[in-house]
């Protein structure tokens, strides 16, 4: 018999954290390993949890809405062969602590945590001070009450009693001396879930509302979203340029290839990938656009990480990350945005896809919007939205004078971190993706 603790995954080296979602299993109920046993949320991702191990679920240390920080026990399962009642009592506990054969396999079991819901403690809920059954033996077989063991100091891991502490509880009790008391079982309380900046969780007083309203609650990942947007615009010093450009041959380039490009590839291409292409050559070129603020230092980074804006179908808004984007060519980009967007709307992003941008693309048009002022995706220093294509007449320039065509057109917005970027260089950015796409070549091979 064996109780194995299940502890919160490490999700990335920037998550510290994760609100549990959802139970899928309850105390009492058998999980297989690998199986799914919870969903969590951070502030990048929502994910599934799987068990490690497979056994009966004997306790869940936390709740649904619980923010747990990452390698806190999240649920305990009792796995192995169970023993019965009789055979654990066929030795004295005593004859166990002092037994030098079995001292040995005591050792071995005693950091396995004994199952809380058996000790009849006043503590806290959130207290994870555990009991090896070892040390609850010698304390049944001594006559140690519950209260008097939490007093015990333990050395062990997390404040734990070891075998030698309660030992030495026994002997210096024997003895007759006062006994060392611990002042405080050290605790683990799950943070409170804190959303918004401070300036608005002071205002908390309840609002009136006059005429018929309705009052919806904001889900976690649209609250985390919302701090996320405010706290960037209270970081970042925010500028905002437009351009205009003709897109006639990318759109033409498109609807010649996209049906053997799927046929071939197994996937469709979008606008999305030639954007990202056109914006990894301008950030080859202007690199301070590639980079991030700390404090009066500037980061210019190397990699080039495109973050996506990706609606979910929820309406909220995440940004998985395409890495090294500027080491793919068309069809890995473009494979590279499906899967992502897919993995996106169906929950199975993983928490490292949302991780490491370093500039941040977001196709307002997609939902028929001609332009628009992004927010920077901090800590990055600039992003970029796509409106909408329309055909609309133009004055172009041929040989034998201006004439009037119907073109593809669209309009770019930059937005960019004052701080670091002036208007000459951001628009200077701006007009290098606007000349990368107008000079699309139309006859380019897939």
């Amino acid at each position: 018999m064996s109780l194995v603790d299940l502890v919160m995954p490490k999700m990335g080296e920037s998550i510290m954290e994760a609100t549990i979602l959802k139970w899928h299993k309850k105390p009492g109920d058998t999980v297989k390993q690998d199986e799914t046993l919870l969903e969590i949320a951070t502030d990048k991702v929502d994910t599934e949890v799987p068990s490690t191990t497979e056994g009966t679920i004997e306790e869940l240390c936390f709740q649904e809405n619980d923010l747990v920080p990452v390698g806190a026990v999240i649920a305990r399962v009792r796995s192995g062969v169970v023993a019965t009642q009789q055979n654990q009592q066929q030795t004295p506990p005593g004859e166990i602590a002092h037994n030098n054969n079995q001292e040995v396999e005591a050792e071995e079991v005693s950091d396995i945590p004994y199952q809380p819901s058996t000790i009849s403690i006043n503590k806290p809920a959130t207290a994870v001070r555990f009991y090896s059954p070892l040390v609850l033996n010698i304390a049944a077989s001594e006559g140690i009450s519950m209260s008097d063991l939490e007093k015990i100091p333990g050395t062990g891991n997390e404040g734990r009693v070891t075998k030698k502490d309660i030992l030495d509880y026994v002997s210096v009790r024997r003895s007759g001396k006062p006994q060392p008391t611990r002042e405080q079982v050290p605790v683990f309380t799950a943070p409170a879930v804190q959303h918004g900046s401070p300036q608005r969780q002071e205002n908390t007083a309840p609002v009136s509302y006059s005429g018929n309203a309705e009052i919806i609650e904001m889900d976690r990942m649209r609250k985390v979203i919302a701090d996320h947007m405010v706290r960037s615009k209270a970081t970042s010093a925010h500028v905002t340029s437009f351009a205009e450009a003709d897109v006639t041959n990318m759109v033409i380039w498109r609807e010649k290839i996209k049906k053997e490009f799927e046929k071939r590839e197994g996937d469709k291409i979008t606008y999305t990938p030639l954007f990202i292409e056109a914006v990894v050559r301008c950030l080859k070129k202007y690199t301070l656009l590639n980079s991030s603020v700390e404090g009066d230092k500037i980061i210019i980074k190397k990699d080039i990480n495109i973050g996506m804006a990706t609606a979910l179908p929820t309406g909220n808004l995440i940004v998985p990350v395409i890495r090294n984007a500027d080491q793919l060519n068309t069809v890995g980009i473009t494979k590279q945005v499906n899967n992502l967007a897919n993995a996106a709307r169906t929950r199975k992003l993983r928490p490292e896809d949302t991780q490491g941008g370093t500039f941040t693309i977001t196709n307002v048009g997609t939902f028929g919007s001609l332009m628009g002022t992004p927010i920077i995706n901090q800590p990055q220093v600039a992003v970029l939205a796509t409106g909408a294509i329309k055909k609309k007449p133009v004055v172009i320039e041929t040989a034998q004078g201006d004439s009037i065509a119907i073109r593809h057109m669209m309009f770019l917005s930059l937005s960019y971190d004052h701080r670091i970027i002036d208007g000459a260089l951001g628009s200077t950015f701006l007009s290098a993706i606007v000349k990368e796409l107008e000079n699309f070549d139309v006859n380019r091979d897939i």
